[in-house]
Parts: structure tokens; sequence; C-alpha cells
């Protein structure tokens, strides 16, 4: 780094990825800073400056020896996993400055000796304490995946059964009666039970009513007369809940009734075609259910104006994901279990093409990935 990148940064102040500290002595502290940045992108630390005000107080050569090997200390030995950063030493007019450049980590969450989760909020950083937090982070990780967890309370005692055994017989060609293991192991050996509790996939996919004991992962869906919400008017509402694959196919229906039809060169007597082609609908769809966030329980939310579609999904893209790259056919499965039997249950196929086969049906779909809110939104323009 130049004097003048230096002075430069320095002229704008603290931020998310720059932070000023006058001093270390304490490996401790420094461990958490480095942890925090870790877990949140990376950053610059510049050691030398005051965060106050800004100014530079300076190194001297024995403080500058013992902040490089304190930071090699802190760095291996105080963060877990250890990480590797970068430190350089700068000159400035008013003295010496080490910038300690800190990469995003790439197997988040970073901790300190402590246990603690440490991520940038703000010019500052907090300790992360909601479960549900570090659950997201162990997630963005492949520690955890949202389909996996324990869902409330649902057994083996809620499954559809018939439902099962019809999908069973189709998918392995055998029927559940002359299976040897029981039904409680052979959900276990499907990675969709443990000791007998279905988790989140197992219960979207084939219990009864898990809407009963999973109110929140169910989809809401609304049309309106109007290209605005209105809370006293609408054309339709429905809470739609049920298996996946029964969500699903009530989602498209509930679009497809309330989107224009279009004749084109067919009979008037003939029910005409959807504005939007099914193809399009199906996909996004798909994903919605498939790719959402099971941490976050909130529903998937369909609203239909008259000049646009918008499918909200809960939580933003996973890890380093974007909009052009899912426009390219890149993917990142959230929810892996949820996945491998969409492709059997629903008109999936998992490969990560879904959205390019959707844009390439129709172009006019705007996608907004809103990590502020933690949501992503598709929206089909009519």
């Amino acid at each position: 780094m130049e004097t003048s990148e230096l002075i430069e940064i320095l002229a704008r102040g603290e931020d998310t990825k720059h932070q000023y500290k006058e001093n270390f002595h304490n490996v401790d502290s420094l461990a958490s800073e480095i942890v925090a940045f870790s877990n949140s992108g990376g950053g610059k630390l510049f050691i030398g400056v005051e965060d106050k005000n800004w100014t530079v107080t300076g190194l001297k050569k024995n403080d500058v020896s013992r902040l490089n090997q304190l930071i090699s200390n802190a760095a291996t030995q105080s963060v877990r996993p250890p990480v590797n950063p970068i430190t350089e030493n700068v000159n400035h007019p008013d003295g010496l400055v080490i910038v300690v450049t800190i990469p995003d980590g790439i197997s988040k969450p970073y901790m300190d000796n402590c246990g603690a989760i440490w991520v940038k909020s703000g010019s500052d950083k907090r300790k992360v304490t909601s479960r549900e937090e570090i659950q997201r982070m162990f997630q963005s990780a492949g520690l955890l995946h949202g389909d996996e967890i324990p869902a409330n309370g649902l057994s083996i005692s809620d499954i559809d059964l018939t439902f099962f055994e019809d999908f069973f017989k189709k998918e392995y060609g055998e029927s559940l009666d002359n299976q040897e293991n029981s039904i409680n192991n052979i959900f276990a050996n499907m990675n969709l039970a443990k000791n007998g509790i279905l988790n989140i996939a197992g219960a979207l996919l084939f219990a009864k009513q898990s809407h009963f004991r999973l109110p929140a992962f169910i989809v809401k869906a609304v049309a309106y007369p109007g290209d605005e919400i209105d809370e006293d008017n609408y054309i339709d509402s429905r809470d739609i809940i049920g298996k996946v694959s029964d969500v699903f196919q009530q989602v498209i229906s509930f679009i497809i009734i309330n989107t224009r039809q279009n004749q084109s060169e067919k009979t008037v007597n003939s029910t005409g075609e959807s504005e939007i082609p099914r193809i399009v609908l199906e996909e996004l769809v798909a994903n919605a259910l498939i790719h959402r966030d099971y941490f976050i329980t909130a529903p998937i939310r369909i609203f239909i104006f008259s000049n646009r579609i918008e499918i909200i999904s809960p939580g933003h893209l996973p890890n380093n994901l974007t909009i052009q790259n899912i426009k390219s056919g890149n993917s990142n499965i959230r929810n892996p279990i949820l996945a491998s039997f969409a492709t059997k249950l629903l008109p999936y196929r998992g490969l990560g093409n879904g959205i390019r086969r959707a844009v390439k049906a129709y172009p006019d779909i705007d996608f907004i990935d809103d990590r502020e809110n933690n949501m992503f939104k598709v929206v089909i323009n009519k």
C-alpha cells in the first residue's frame, strides 16, 4: 500500500471494511477483531491510528516487531480455525502504520478461544448470540442444513402412509410390506427422520398435516386488482398448505387462475394459455419451495398484481452466489435432502439450470437479492 492510498483511506474514516486501532497489547482482543473480519467479508485493520479522530499516532520499531508476532499468534492460536492475515508496514508523515489485511473466511463461522463468534456491525463488531443467526452461519459453511433439523415434534406416526407407500413403490419398485426394515429405519436411512422424529424435509415431503407444527412454512398467496398491495381490496387470497408436491400444484393453479389467459389461435371455447408460460411458473415456484431458507420462520409469499407477479422467498442467495451466477446456471443447494427428493416428486431437475430455462422462455423477469431484509424476490413482469 502506498502512502497516498493510506492517507486517502484514513480520510474516509472507519466502516465495515476498515477499522483503526492505536495499538494492541492483548492477544484475545486482537483475535476478536480478526474473527469479526473473517466472518464478515474480510477487511483491513490499521494499527497506529487513533479510532476517535482518525489521527495517526504511529508505531515505534519495537512496537512493529511485537505486533507482528502478536498478529501471528492471534491468527494461528487464538482464532478457530486459524486464518492467514497479511501485514504491511506503511510509512505515513506522522509515523509508521501496520496494515493488516484479513481475507473473507472460507470456513465460517470463525470463533475466538472462548468459542465466541464475532461479526462486523458497521465499523464496530458484535458477538453472535441468537440461535437462528448461528444456525445460518453454520448453514453457509455447509455444516448444517435447514431441512435436516427436527420438525417440531412431528413423528413417524404423522406420515401420510398411503402417499409414501405409493412413492416408495414407484421409486424403488417394491412394496413397503416386503421390507425387512421398519418404517422408522426406512425414514432414517433416507435421511428423513432420526429416532422416529421427522426432520423438516421428511415433514414437508410426507407428513399429513405438517402446517400444524410448522405454520410458518406455508405459502401465502394474494391476487390484487391493481399494481400495489391493497389491504382492503383483493381478488383472491389463499393460505396454501400440505405436502410440498401438493403445495407446488396449488400454487401453480392459483397463479394461472388469477392471470390472463390468451386464446392465441385456439377457439373461443378453449381455455386458452396463461400469459406466463407454465414452464416459467414451474421452475420459479419449485426453486422457491426447495431453496428457501428454512431457518427463517416465515412463509413464501405470492403476490399477483395487474402488471406483475412477485414470488418472495425467505433468505437471500446463499454464500457468494449472485444474480448473475444463477442466471448463468450456477447453484448452491441450501436444502440437499429436499432437493434430492424434489427431482422425484416435482418437475425439478436439480441441475442449476431452472433460472436459465425460465428466463429463456420468458425474458422479462427481474431478480432481487435483498440481503438487508434477508429475502429473495422474483418479479415476473406481465
